[in-house]
């Protein structure tokens, strides 16, 4: 059975695009189904926890003696401090910032990370209803830039039936490329397939093809160990281990504006920035002695 997503907010802010502001929260959309085995001793069935060691000497060191860095070589770090690392953080606008609109089928289903609901808040039903048909109709998904505790995302806003959601996106540089991979030629007279193949396993694919149902389908490991675990509570050998609490993020929604106006407004700008980058650029009048200071701001950088 499906659980149900929780009615408590985790982030709250606004969608925002062009001149338009959506009061919204999110909601976690999925939750952790696997099995959790902790550690005890089998001697007294205490909880078994980690200590912070010293790789090299083997020995139990303190918090306050730990510092953070970065390996930029085989064996070499860069320290950074607490004060440096905060530095670094982005700012926090509690803003899910589109950036642009691209068509659904662009982004491949290996950039899919985590996805959240999307509801509106503060009165903006109207304008979240306008957004989610919009995308619907043009076959849309904005892409979008979210702070989430500290963290900067990039992110998918992709309408789903009635809601809005919010699926987190791995930057590009977290995709492995697959050059060196082998796979079999692109295309089927290509690969060495005959007409007749490709014709029984189109029959195949059809006749196993059904609707998606998630409830068909089931970790099988995952229910054998539960089913032993509730033959032990049966006999009494039960041990109980306690959830956290989400935590609430109370933050103020945007107020809407006249919707009209400010789609008419963003449209305007828009027109108004291709306008002006479409005017002819006047050259400017070649200077009779060539410069030979060097341009600024060319600085090297010394190596850490």
């Amino acid at each position: 059975m499906v659980a149900s997503a929780s009615t408590r907010a985790l982030w709250k802010g606004a969608i925002s695009f062009g001149l338009v502001h959506i009061p919204v929260a999110l909601h976690t959309a999925t939750t952790e189904q696997g099995l959790n085995f902790d550690w005890l001793d089998k001697r007294s069935m205490d909880p078994v926890g980690y200590k912070r060691i010293n790789k090299r000497t083997g020995k139990e060191i303190d918090k306050e003696d730990i510092v953070k860095g970065i390996e930029y070589e085989d064996g070499h770090y860069v320290i950074l401090s607490q004060e440096e690392i905060a530095a670094a953080y982005p700012k926090a606008t509690q803003t899910i910032a589109i950036e642009m609109f691209v068509p659904a089928t662009d982004i491949p289903f290996i950039y899919l990370e985590r996805p959240y609901y999307v509801t509106p808040a503060n009165k903006g039903e109207k304008v979240y209803a306008l957004l989610r048909e919009t995308l619907s109709r043009t076959e849309r998904v904005g892409i979008a830039r979210v702070i989430i505790q500290t963290k900067q995302h990039l992110a998918a806003l992709i309408p789903s039936g009635r809601a809005l959601v919010l699926n987190l996106l791995r930057w590009g540089d977290e995709i492995r490329a697959s050059e060196n991979l082998s796979f079999p030629a692109e295309g089927a007279k290509e690969a060495g397939i005959t007409d007749k193949e490709l014709k029984m396993a189109e029959q195949l694919v059809m006749d196993m093809s059904g609707k998606w149902d998630p409830d068909e389908f089931h970790d099988s490991f995952k229910d054998e160990i539960m089913k032993l675990v509730n033959e032990k509570v049966e006999t009494g050998d039960i041990q109980t281990v306690a959830q956290p609490e989400e935590v609430e993020l109370q933050r103020g929604g945007a107020q809407i504006l006249d919707l009209t106006e400010l789609l008419q407004r963003s449209l305007k700008k828009r027109t108004d920035n291709e306008d002006r980058d479409r005017r002819p650029v006047r050259k400017p009048a070649k200077s009779t002695t060539a410069s030979s200071a060097p341009a600024r701001g060319a600085h090297k950088r010394r190596a850490v």
